[in-house]
């Protein structure tokens, strides 16, 4: 006779009898099933927390953020791994972690570093000792190193932690402790490491709040704080001749003229290069103060828009639009290149690359043809959309599909895995007379463009010249 042994297998939610060969009974792991309840944590309940449980709460928080974190490593591994290593990845991986495409590059980058050199660091997230950010301010300080080097300061690292010389609670004190940690692994490297670094010097726009952005230079040592000595000697001679603007303002003030060739410090600076500018004709007009949009930044208030576009020598320019529901009118060719006014007016329309979560201005993006060349040879506005030179060959991967809609705004990608996801890069266009405009202030002394409403007809004032600059698709 056969006796079946049955197991009580249970939760929260209830338990059961199993018969035991239906069960693989794994070890429970407390801290874990008591950290995943907070989740569950009701905001009156947690209102109701004495200080304890409050502190309770923020370190179950840190753990379970840095469990999370240590799985989207394993994650992104295994999606580089299936895409055999494809430039393509951080594109497909940022749709679903609702990033940008350079932010998730750096994630599969630091991911990659945990999985295969560094997981001694990678085990201390998987038990919720250190998260991300601080882990990859760790990883960077090994960047350059080969693979045995790096795994041998993640021992290193780990010993010093096992003997209390160092500490998870301090992480600052880690990320320098990792870098002595370098300079011992590799002594004779350093310089080599320096110079790697140099050849990584960029310059960076980060768009910010309140009509305001960041303009960021990546620069070697030396050449940054003898810029930033002549900007703040320039400064404080302006201030020494009694400028009343703050030492702050003189030197944005001054780092601007110097880059645009004005003469630093005689007026607060005016742009010398082209920028687009999108407003309302009732914003323009001085109706209103809603609607107005910087290509690649974002909403400006009408006020300040207005100050833009109504500064000296600023050129304007005239789009047609359909007076009934203010979507502009098409224009159309049947060569394979498109005219200046094709592209300056697919500019105006699209703002920026239609490509979900790229907001490079479209008068910077490739005139994408969206049925190519060779199956609709149409060049036109219809058959167009701004696509900045990343994206469009993009488009042409294998198992990447990319469709806009130039009607409604909407576009589409499809990855390889097979899912897609759909976006409004700009939001429908406003019905009645009174429609959108646009504006572009820009080169020197300043040129501007606008887009407005017409009834009449007037056709767009932009010169029918040609380039030749695309890709070949």
């Amino acid at each position: 006779m056969t006796v079946t042994t049955f197991i009580e297998v249970g939760s929260g939610a209830g338990y059961l009898h199993l018969p035991d060969h239906l069960v693989d009974p794994r070890p429970i792991d407390v801290e874990r099933f008591t950290d995943h309840r907070v989740l569950f944590s009701s905001s009156e309940e947690i209102a109701g927390f004495d200080d304890g449980e409050v502190i309770d709460t923020l370190a179950a928080v840190r753990r379970l953020r840095a469990r999370a974190d240590a799985i989207e490593a394993h994650a992104l591994t295994r999606l580089d791994e299936l895409r055999d290593g494809s430039r393509y990845v951080p594109d497909e991986a940022a749709l679903e972690l609702r990033i940008n495409r350079h932010a998730t590059a750096d994630r599969v980058a630091t991911a990659r570093m945990l999985t295969d050199d560094m997981p001694q660091l990678l085990a201390a997230m998987e038990s919720g000792q250190i998260e991300r950010h601080p882990a990859t301010k760790i990883t960077n300080t090994v960047t350059h190193l080969t693979g045995p080097r790096r795994r041998e300061v993640d021992q290193r690292l780990t010993d010093k932690l096992a003997t209390g010389k160092l500490s998870w609670l301090d992480p600052a004190r880690l990320v320098r402790a990792a870098r002595r940690l370098v300079t011992k692994v590799d002594p004779d490297g350093q310089t080599d490491r320096a110079r790697r670094a140099r050849t990584e010097r960029r310059v960076e726009l980060i768009p910010g709040e309140d009509a305001m952005s960041t303009l960021a230079a990546q620069l070697p040592a030396e050449l940054a704080s003898a810029a930033y000595g002549r900007i703040d000697g320039m400064a404080r001679s302006l201030r020494n001749k009694g400028d009343a603007r703050t030492l702050d303002q003189l030197r944005a003030d001054v780092y601007a003229d110097l880059l645009l060739g004005n003469d630093p410090g005689a007026q607060p600076p005016a742009a010398a290069a082209t920028v687009f500018l999108h407003l309302p004709a009732t914003t323009a007009l001085t109706i209103g103060d809603d609607g107005a949009e910087l290509s690649g930044y974002g909403p400006l208030p009408g006020p300040i828009a207005r100050e833009i576009m109504t500064r000296p020598n600023s050129v304007w320019r005239k789009v047609l639009t359909d007076p009934g529901t203010g979507a502009p009118m098409d224009l159309g060719a049947t060569r394979r290149r498109p005219t200046q006014a094709i592209r300056d007016f697919v500019a105006v329309r699209d703002v920026e690359c239609t490509v979900p979560g790229c907001h490079r201005p479209a008068q910077r993006c490739d005139f994408d043809h969206r049925i190519e060349w060779q199956h609709r040879p149409d060049t036109s506005s219809d058959n167009g959309a701004p696509k900045c030179e990343y994206h469009h060959y993009l488009k042409s991967q294998p198992d990447w599909h990319i469709d806009f809609d130039p009607n409604t705004g909407t576009a589409t990608i499809t990855t390889p895995s097979g899912r897609s996801y759909e976006h409004h890069p700009r939001p429908p266009r406003p019905t009645g007379a009174d429609t959108d405009a646009t504006a572009t202030n820009g080169t020197a002394p300043g040129t501007a463009a606008a887009r407005s409403t017409t009834a009449s007809g007037e056709p767009i004032t932009t010169d029918a010249s040609s380039t030749g600059d695309d890709p070949p698709f």
